[in-house]
Order: structure tokens, then sequence, then C-alpha cells
């Protein structure tokens, strides 16, 4: 009887302990404000593979890449749930946490049936250039139909927290700003000015007219683009002359030095094909961030910016290539001296920061085959002309297929004898025939992926990346390391984990060292910065907080 009453009494005085420390709390010790960063960036390094953080590791800066890994966060696997992995979608569903089937990004271009056309991810006819006579400014967002996490910024702010969107790629800048931003700014190649469109402002700030006076291509250009280092110690690329990477005009071949002088004055387009289109892409951030006042005051503000030449690079020399390792090199001083701006600007431990990409790449086919890999390409164009002969002949139908493009076969519903014929079994045949040709692994029809034998994995990336108003009829894989492409350079745009395992890493703000091996997905990103800014999901996301971040 002792033992319980003092157990009671016991129990009674943590109790009267637990309930003084809620009293002291209400009583003043809660936060008078919500904790949140000054400035929150996100760079989106364009077809950057995951295993690039690793991959050139030992060469890599002290306070480029390896801070990033070192002082961030790591989510180690971190896949894009959706199929095909482009550009304009990777960009849209980190922003708005969601997937094609809900944001309509469904590739960097689709084909619009009412329309009767193909539609570029970002075109705006009711829109002209600003900065530019050209027609490269006649974009926005107005395509994208969900909101991102930079508009929920903005309306968690009442529109006082600033957005800027930045990219050579006008994809790259206006689908990470949204639809609500203060600025998005992309680069004209056939004047070398960074643009914009009146669907934002009608004049540009005078901070980006300064800066295009300077003509930086043409600072770059006379350097030419040599090796960073001695090209013999390149020794994680193949060597440098290979016929299965593409020669830039006026080369004799795919070596280094890359003669750029002759472009000075010229072709302002060719600098998105050198490191140095990084370089000026990171340089025009930090300009903003001084001429907008970014992470000055206690309004978090919001600057995305999209790297976009490790793309075009890639594409022409692959991802084994000395040019693409001299690339990543590059980047890594060049995120190094951006760093440190921003210690010194917004101080150290006052912005949130996440590196990710928006997809990654393939091997090159020739690389493939001299390695004894298993690769190679097809050409969509002969794939709809084969196709077509073939269902001519067995439906009596002229033409049915429109084209091919996003893995996907588009059909000619305009046709009037569609009428007369069986389309599910129009399908299913063409599904058949797909199947006989080399370097095929499968094809599904596209309103009926439930019934499909595809293994989980895939089913699901066809469904999330299926919108029905934009997408195509069927839709085929391709074996692995197998894409529509040429003799040289590499693409991107299938299920498989060398083009859907990117990299996803935080750093800064509220950020301990860390990594985690658990499976999460490009659209947990978007999740993940609204949990950590206590502000509302974009209105189409799907993803989850990284929770192994959130809860540190």
């Amino acid at each position: 009887m002792k033992k319980t009453y003092l157990l009671f009494t016991a129990l009674c005085c943590l109790c009267t302990v637990t309930l003084a420390q809620k009293k002291t709390k209400s009583t003043g010790t809660y936060p008078a404000t919500i904790d949140r960063p000054k400035l929150v960036i996100g760079l989106v390094v364009d077809q950057m593979r995951w295993d690039y953080l690793y991959r050139y590791y030992d060469r890599y800066s002290n306070g480029g890449f390896k801070r990033l890994i070192n002082d961030g966060f790591s989510a180690e696997n971190t896949f894009i749930p959706y199929t095909p992995t482009y550009t304009a979608v990777g960009h849209s569903s980190i922003y708005t946490g969601s997937v094609p089937a809900i944001t309509g990004i469904v590739g960097n271009d689709w084909y619009d049936p009412q329309l009767r056309r193909n539609v570029y991810c970002t075109e705006d006819t009711s829109v002209v250039s600003v900065g530019s006579t050209t027609r490269a400014g006649m974009m926005s967002p107005k395509n994208l139909l969900s909101s991102t996490i930079t508009d929920e910024l903005r309306l968690a702010t009442n529109f006082k927290g600033k957005v800027v969107g930045i990219s050579l790629k006008d994809r790259g800048s206006i689908l990470p700003a949204g639809h609500t931003p203060n600025g998005a700014y992309w680069y004209d190649g056939q004047t070398g000015d960074w643009i914009t469109s009146t669907y934002y402002m009608s004049q540009l700030p005078a901070w980006v007219q300064d800066y295009n006076k300077l003509k930086m291509a043409n600072k770059y250009y006379e350097q030419n683009w040599n090796t960073l280092y001695p090209i013999e110690s390149y020794t994680q690329s193949t060597a440098d002359n290979k016929d299965y990477e593409g020669k830039t005009r006026g080369e004799a071949t795919p070596t280094f030095p890359h003669p750029l002088k002759l472009y000075a004055g010229k072709n302002y387009d060719m600098i998105r094909s050198t490191p140095y289109g990084n370089t000026i892409t990171l340089d025009l951030a930090k300009v903003a961030i001084k001429a907008e006042d970014l992470g000055q005051d206690n309004i978090t503000d919001f600057l995305a910016v999209s790297c976009s030449s490790t793309d075009y690079i890639g594409h022409q020399y692959g991802p084994n290539s000395i040019e693409a390792e001299d690339t990543y090199l590059r980047l890594d001083k060049d995120l190094e001296d951006f760093f440190n701006y921003l210690d010194k600007t917004v101080g150290k431990g006052n912005y949130l920061l996440f590196l990710s990409a928006d997809h990654g790449a393939a091997h090159v086919p020739g690389f493939m085959k001299e390695n004894k890999l298993p690769g190679g390409v097809v050409d969509d164009k002969a794939i709809v002309t084969g196709l077509n002969t073939y269902l001519e002949s067995k439906f009596k139908i002229k033409k049915p297929v429109l084209l091919a493009m996003n893995n996907q076969l588009i059909f000619n519903h305009d046709n009037p004898d569609f009428k007369q014929i069986d389309f599910t079994a129009m399908k299913s045949a063409s599904i058949e025939y797909l199947r006989t040709l080399e370097g095929f692994a499968d094809a599904v029809d596209l309103a009926r992926i439930s019934e499909s034998t595809l293994t989980a994995v895939q089913k699901q990336m066809i469904t999330n990346g299926y919108n029905a108003r934009r997408s195509g009829d069927v839709y085929f894989i391709l074996q692995p390391n197998w894409f529509d492409g040429g003799k040289t350079g590499t693409t991107h745009g299938a299920w498989n984990p060398y083009d859907a395992h990117i990299p996803l890493v935080f750093m800064g703000w509220n950020v301990k060292p860390g990594k985690t091996n658990q499976t999460h997905h490009m659209t947990d990103i978007a999740a993940t910065i609204a949990a950590m800014l206590h502000i509302q999901m974009p209105s189409g996301c799907v993803g989850e907080p990284i929770t192994e971040l959130t809860h540190q």
C-alpha cells in the first residue's frame, strides 16, 4: 500500500512539472514569429546524373560539390516518378511537386489534338519579347496547370517575398519561377542578351540591361575552351577523339582545344554548348541577388536557377567524354564562387539551398558498343513509316499514324476512315508490330495501362506521365540504353535509372550534415520546402516531405 501511495505521489509530481512547463511556455517562451530563411535557392543542373556527385569527387574543390555533399543533407536515392524524363517536365515537377498527369507539362513539346499541331511547353502567342525583337520572348507559364512552390511562397507572404527565375533555357527559368514571379529571365542566342516577356513586365530592369551591354559571351569566346587541367589527367573519361562525339561547326575533330574565338560577335548561341554558359548564368544570378535585394530582410525570397550548359554538352559529347568531365570541374569552381557570394551577401546559415537535376542521361550507344555493352538507336520517322505501311495493309486506311514523339504514337483522329475501324484493334496491332522491332522492349495502350503486364515501376511511371488531353495513344518502351537518335551524342527520356536517378542535396538554413538511402522522388522536393517554410504545398503536389531532413 505504501509503495502504491509513493508511485501515485510521484506521478502527481511529474504531472505538476509537465503542467508547469506548459504554463511557462504559454506565458512567453514560444517564438514570436515563424522561423524561415531569408532566401531559398533552387539549383537545377540540367542532365546531371546522380553519379556525377561522386564520379569526379576527388577532383572537386572543397568549396563546391564537396561542400554540398559534406556540409549538406543528401537524399541519395531520389528518382523521377514519371516518364518521359525531359527538361520541361523535370523543372515543372521539381517546383510543383507533381507529375505530368496533373501539371500538363508532358514533354518539352507535345501534339495538341485541338490545335492540330505541336505545342512548345512555354509558348504563348499572346505575349511578346522584352529586351529583344526576336520571337524568343514569346513565352509564359500559361501551359503549366499547377501552382509551384515559388507561387506558394508568394501567396504565403501576401506577395511580399520576391521570386526570380534565371536560366539559359526559357523553360528552365519560366517553369520554376511559376505564375507569379517578380521576374523570369532567359538567354536569346540570336542577340546574346538576357530577355523576358510582356507576361512579366514591359521593360527589362536596368540591372539586366546593364549586364547585356557587357556581351559576356564574347569575353569567354576569346578564351577558347581548353581543359582546366592537363588533358592526360582526365582519367575518368574516354580518349578525346571519338567518332561518336559530335563536332562543332568549324572543327575537323571533336577535340580540345575547341576554337571559340571565331564565334565572337557572330554566334552568341554557341555559348550554350560550353561550360561558360553555366558561368554567365550564375554570374547573372549574383547580379540579381544584389539588384533585387534578395535575402536582405525577414521576408523569405526565392531564386530559381538552372544551369543548362551541362545538357547541351552532354547531348553533343556524352557522359564519358573529357568535355563532360571538364564541364563539371568548371561548374564546381563556379558553385564555390556562388556559395561564397551567398555567404557574403545573405549570410551563412541565412539561406536554404537545394541542388538537383531535371533528368540524367544514357551513355552514347557508340561508347556502349565499344565496351561490349548493350545499346543502340531507333528512328522515330522510320518507325511511323513502317507502321503506317503495315496498318494500311491490315485495316485499309491511309496514314493512320501522325507521328511518334515522347516515346508515344499519335494517331490521326481527324481521318474520316477512323469511324469505320475498330481503334482498339488498331492499337493492339500497332503494339504487336512494335514488339517485333529491334531495340523495342514493349508497348502499351495508354487508355488501358492498368491492364498491361508491365512491371509495377514502369506502369506507375507511364501512368504518372499520362495526361488525357496532351498525351498520345500508345506508349513504347525501348530496351535499356536504346533511344531515338543519330550516330553521335546522347539523349534522355526513358524510365531507366540512368535517366531517372537524380542528385538531391540540401544545404544551409536548418540543415544538418547527413544523408539517407531511403527512396525518395523528385516530387518530394517542393513538399519538403513547403514543410520547412511552413507554407502550403503547390496545388497539384503529390510528393511527401523528406522527414529524415525535416525532423533533424
